[in-house]
């Protein structure tokens, strides 16, 4: 499924007389998570690869433990309340003896918070394994690249200059998986869901590409899905970088060109001389 975009007119603001144009926005809309057709959570997402979403989502807060809880995931006709449209709710079938009420959900997004070391053991307690383990390694200059590979990736970024992506590349700087949203955390959730569904997780010797900062949430959903590196555009977190360094995860900031930050375990990278 294809990310959605919509056209508005709009005031084209500049020197001289005003002018009016059609721009292209990126859609923002609900999707309602329902769980046996009862609703579990509310999240705002850029619609496409809902299906991706919700099992990442679900994942990554821990409430799935892999492909074979979900029996089932459809789109319904339609959501629960006036501000949900036609097709902006999923619902999941799961398998015999899946207790998702028993599992404890970790909300970790900035939007939303944590609050204090329980909090964080939590989300340590989540991780599956220990990423230190990992010996995979990856060439500097191959690292420095992915963004411009993830740029190349954007069709929709292209057309709007709104919209944030997520990818997954290989040690070759191949990609796997690449997909957008207009939030981060979103984008990494479809990326681990698409994993997921085609039962490639643990993701050992992959890299996470993400357009922006690198925050707490990130890092905690790409070492839940065994992810060993990432790579952001922009700046970590404080946070972040303490998690990336707990749980052995190479964490690499700034990347834009051909120099870039790495703040924790950078063993894997192969630097030439």
């Amino acid at each position: 499924m294809s990310i959605r975009t919509t056209r508005r007119k709009i005031v084209r603001l500049q020197h001289g007389p005003a002018g009016e144009r059609v721009d292209t926005l990126v859609v923002e809309e609900p999707l309602e998570i329902r769980i046996g057709g009862v609703t579990r959570q509310m999240t705002m997402r850029t619609p496409g690869h809902d299906i991706e979403l919700v099992h990442g989502l679900l994942f990554s807060q821990g409430l799935i433990q892999g492909r074979r809880d979900v029996v089932e995931a459809y789109r319904c006709s339609g959501g629960s309340g006036s501000t949900i449209s036609q097709g902006n709710a999923i619902d999941l079938v799961m398998a015999p003896g899946v207790d998702v009420d028993g599992r404890r959900s970790v909300v970790t997004s900035t939007s939303c918070g944590i609050c204090g070391a329980d909090s964080i053991q939590d989300v340590l307690d989540m991780i599956r394994g220990d990423l230190r383990d990992e010996n995979s390694t990856f060439d500097m200059q191959m690292l420095a690249s992915l963004p411009e590979r993830l740029r190349a990736h954007q069709p929709v970024f292209a057309r709007t200059g709104a919209i944030h992506a997520a990818g997954l590349f290989d040690a070759d700087g191949t990609a796997l998986c690449v997909r957008e949203d207009v939030g981060r955390h979103n984008a990494v959730d479809k990326v681990i869901g698409n994993l997921l569904i085609d039962d490639r997780l643990p993701a050992g010797g992959t890299v996470l590409v993400v357009s922006g900062r690198a925050s707490f949430d990130l890092v905690q959903k790409a070492a839940a899905a065994g992810i060993p590196v990432i790579v952001a555009v922009s700046a970590p977190s404080s946070l972040a970088v303490d998690l990336a360094d707990r749980v052995g995860i190479t964490l690499i900031g700034f990347a834009r060109g051909a120099t870039s930050n790495a703040y924790t375990h950078p063993q894997r990278i192969r630097i030439a001389g």
